[in-house]
């Protein structure tokens, strides 16, 4: 049976396990061992995240199923509890079906934020170490300026909107800057500026917003 393929971003204090062929499928724990158990936990909430789409995610439940192909060193945004070092695999060309499959993975968890924000509308979150307590509105407000600024990584700006109209056109400027990258190319930053290529934009993204959602569905009492 082939192994999933995992990579690890080493830090002094947190260790990331991130899945190489399943963006967004990244969780981390203070050593290595610690976070690819993790990362097995959430493969059940990650499957049903990806429930209703054409891809065939299978979640593996034991560590022997999970193979390391590369370990990178984290950096200071690791340590202060983000994932923030692209895999060799992500500076690979992307193409269309490439492109269709991070689409639609992203799309899957942009709908598993929006389900779990549903479902905590009206509701107290409960109080606790995660998000430093940040009600609902904070933490899909949080969600979203991290989506806008992470664009600013593929060379393009956030859209000005109306807050009800932020979330939607915020996406679909998203798929459309990846449809532009993937094609063209991620154009040059300023002098010292960051630049992601399209699929590690995909994996930080989703990793993020899933992050978020699965904490909105783990503080929502009832």
């Amino acid at each position: 049976m082939a192994k999933t393929p995992v990579y690890l971003e080493i830090g002094r204090k947190r260790v990331f396990a991130g899945s190489v062929d399943w963006p967004g499928w990244t969780r981390s724990g203070r050593d290595e061992d610690a976070a690819i158990d993790a990362l097995l936990a959430y493969a059940p909430r990650y499957a049903k995240v990806l429930r209703g789409t054409r891809l065939k995610f299978d979640p593996p439940s034991r560590g022997s199923a999970l193979t390391v192909v590369e370990r990178l060193s984290g950096n200071a945004t690791t340590e202060f509890g983000a994932p923030d070092i692209p895999p060799s695999a992500d500076t690979k060309p992307i193409t269309t079906k490439d492109l269709e499959r991070c689409q639609t993975i992203l799309k899957a968890s942009w709908r598993a934020l929006d389900r779990a924000a549903d479902a905590a509308e009206g509701k107290e979150l409960t109080k606790g170490p995660r998000g430093g307590g940040r009600d609902l509105d904070k933490i899909v407000d949080h969600v979203l300026g991290s989506d806008e600024s992470y664009l600013s990584r593929l060379g393009a700006k956030a859209p000005k909107s109306e807050p009800r109209e932020r979330a939607a056109r915020l996406r679909v400027t998203i798929l459309d800057t990846l449809e532009r990258v993937a094609r063209d190319g991620v154009p040059e930053g300023p002098r010292g500026g960051k630049r992601w290529p399209p699929r590690y934009f995909v994996r930080r993204s989703a990793w993020h917003v899933l992050d978020h959602a699965w904490e909105i569905e783990d503080r929502t009492p009832g």
